[in-house]
């Protein structure tokens, strides 16, 4: 048998100012070629796993590493991070970090040349690598231009250009459209065919990475990390989601759907198990008691608090545009979108459609390259939380500007610690949040912005990167703001969520609009599911092709995700 290319022995993590290891006793060996999935709820550790891989504990991060960490028989405390990058390729949580440089094939040809690559080969390895992610038509673009997906395929192939010994990836196709979660399977499918890397994944679309293989589309071990930090099952993913698919839906964790069924009732074969069929026709017409739940009351809204009037959303700023009048077209025109009180509205569409940049625009951060915005200024969450944060606690960030909204109106602290319990960040309190998870970094940052009493909200991929629990409890609190009278406009590739919590649905392709309805409706129309390159998650798709009833639908997917605890039980009653 080969030496193991990763070893962890009796890891610890300790940070500033957190009094519990963020780690505690992990074990963990890793032969070459073998890939290892990273499961746990948000919090358990699994980012501070991969600064352990990488070197990045304990040597640029202030965090205390007591084990030891072996990587390519180099200890990753007596070895720089640069030495140990010669062996590690690593796709971060955050990938607009790890991209530099301001060309595309600039960004590839790095890693290369800092491996001393023949400069005849460079090119090739280049168009391989991206070839490889479904991003070769990236390849002579500037990485400012691209969208958050664009820069993570990107970020990915930077990953597989110098074909490491080790690839770590960490959500790698948390920004992805269909296509883009596609192809990153296609290049770890490669990856296997061929004498390639050990691979350590941390995920949370596992039905869409796993594609029709469905289990079998998975990494052939899994790890999964407790809350605490520790270990709670190590061994072949099929009987580890077998063995711990109930405690790990209890956790919060997002699973397979076929183990996620199988948890439920006992049987497997997902969606083609009789019993499994049953229960979610079940659930579509279940009538247990919601006092807070309108799914079968008529559909009211309030007047329009947001309104896009032939709106024209531009890549560029207004300065840009003014200095160069000649430039690129608009990424999108002929938007006409209202956003009413009390209604959730979902933006959908593939990467580079513009959805972030309408976001943007919406938000009067970006001037409109023709039509109009009407609306008092609404409350934003980037795609990136780092982008917005100013403070050096959690606590402080949420306070942030408190004091002039609400300055003899209310009590700061008390809307501060409300915060800080509703999105489970009071253990947090005092902590950084630049050295949050970046599941704990979306939490505060939507925390931050709930703070405020703003008519309309809107939230970019609110909740990428975020376990379960932690999704269920982002949509339990977005439906009460909705239902507290706020418009609510969200951008999402979880169509999952999308079907459970927004009313409506604002589909982009092809530089216009391609779809404006209720969400149901549209995402029935398989002509606009083909023209936006969408496709629908298992469950949904059984779902909307043997339930007629549109609320019923949403009930049974509600229903579904009412089977994991929330964090806080003052959500409970919102969430579904």
């Amino acid at each position: 048998m080969s030496e193991p290319v990763l070893t962890l022995e009796g890891v610890h993590v300790h940070v500033p100012r957190r009094a519990d290891p963020v780690l505690r006793g992990v074990d963990l060996q890793v032969a070459p070629g073998e890939h290892v999935l990273l499961l746990g709820p948000s919090g358990s550790g699994k980012s501070t796993l991969v600064q352990c891989l990488t070197g990045v504990i304990p040597r640029s991060v202030a965090a205390r590493l007591d084990g030891h960490v072996t990587v390519a028989g180099a200890s990753t405390k007596d070895s720089s991070v640069v030495e140990l990058s010669r062996h590690v390729g690593v796709l971060a949580q955050d990938p607009a970090a790890a991209v530099c440089l301001p060309h595309v094939t600039h960004e590839l040809a790095l890693p290369l040349e800092n491996h001393a690559t023949d400069p005849a080969s460079i090119g090739q390895r280049i168009d391989a690598a991206l070839g490889a992610v479904g991003a070769a038509h990236l390849r002579d673009r500037r990485t400012g231009k691209l969208s958050g997906g664009e820069t993570q395929r990107v970020a990915l192939a930077a990953a597989l250009v110098t074909e490491p010994e080790v690839l770590v990836l960490d959500e790698p196709t948390s920004m992805l459209d269909p296509a883009g979660v596609r192809a990153v399977r296609d290049a770890l499918a490669a990856v296997t065919t061929r004498k390639g890397p050990a691979v350590v994944l941390v995920e949370h679309r596992l039905d869409e990475l796993a594609g029709d293989e469905g289990l079998g589309g998975l990494p052939e071990r899994t790890l999964v990390l407790a809350e605490d930090g520790s270990v709670m099952a190590d061994g072949p993913t099929r009987d580890v989601l077998h063995r711990h698919g109930r405690a790990l839906l209890r956790a919060g964790c997002w699973l397979p759907l076929e183990s996620e069924l199988r948890a439920l009732t006992g049987a497997d074969g997902g969606l083609s198990a009789t019993k499994n069929q049953e229960l979610l026709l079940h659930l579509a017409t279940a009538s247990r008691p919601r006092p807070d739940d309108l799914l079968d009351e008529p559909v009211r809204f309030g007047p329009p608090v947001l309104r896009a009037r032939s709106l024209a959303v531009s890549g560029q700023d207004e300065r840009r545009r003014r200095r160069s009048p000649g430039g690129p077209p608009p990424l999108l025109t002929g938007v006409d979108v209202e956003v009413r009180a009390g209604e959730v509205l979902a933006v959908l569409g593939p990467n580079g459609a513009g959805k972030s940049s309408l976001l943007l625009t919406l938000a009067g951060l970006r001037a409109p390259a023709g039509g109009t915005v009407e609306g008092e200024r609404a409350g934003m969450v980037f795609q990136n939380p780092e982008h917005q944060m100013v403070a050096s606690t959690v606590a402080e960030e949420i306070a942030h500007g408190l004091g002039a909204d609400r300055a003899g109106h209310r009590d700061i602290d008390a809307i501060v610690a409300r915060q800080l319990r509703e999105h489970r960040l009071t253990h947090l309190a005092h902590q950084n949040p630049f050295r949050l998870s970046g599941g704990e970094k979306r939490r505060v940052s939507l925390a931050a912005m709930l703070a405020h009493e703003r008519p309309c909200l809107l939230a970019d991929e609110p909740t990428l990167g975020l376990d379960r629990r932690d999704t269920l409890a982002t949509i339990a609190t977005l439906r009460r703001a909705a239902r507290a009278g706020h418009g609510v406009v969200i951008v999402s590739h979880d169509l999952r969520t999308v079907a459970a919590l927004a009313d409506t649905v604002l589909v982009l392709a092809e530089g216009g609009v391609a779809a404006y309805g209720l969400t149901v409706e549209v995402l029935r129309d398989a002509h606009v599911l083909r023209r936006a390159g969408l496709t629908l998650p298992g469950v949904l798709a059984w779902l909307l092709e043997h339930v007629a009833d549109p609320a019923g639908v949403r009930r049974a997917l509600r229903e579904l995700d009412a089977t994991v605890p929330l964090p806080d039980p003052q959500l409970a009653g919102v969430a579904g």
